[in-house]
């Protein structure tokens, strides 16, 4: 009788690694947020860093429609496949 209660115990320690490692979240937009701070603030030291990072993970993303005219506006002086290029480049960033 106590063969199917081993049986079912020894299976269940061979899945529960498996399950283990399907759980695992992606990052979520804060760590990213944080992750990319602590890239630009690489440099910095002491109260420097701590108020850039201060400023860093409180600004709010530029809404897509800002960002458009951000970029419609840095690139009024191209032209042609010029600013193309340069507002997928503008668009496609980060900011």
């Amino acid at each position: 009788m106590k063969r199917p209660i081993f049986a079912f115990a020894f299976a269940f320690a061979l899945a529960s690694p498996a399950f283990a490692n399907t759980h695992k979240e992606a990052p979520n937009m804060q760590q990213n947020k944080m992750a990319e701070c602590n890239k630009e603030a690489s440099d910095k030291k002491g109260a420097e860093r701590k108020a850039f990072m201060k400023t860093c993970l409180g600004a709010k993303p530029m809404s897509q429609q800002d960002k458009m005219k951000t970029c419609n506006t840095s690139a009024k002086d191209k032209k042609g496949a010029e600013r193309k290029a340069f507002l997928k480049e503008c668009l496609g960033s980060k900011a």
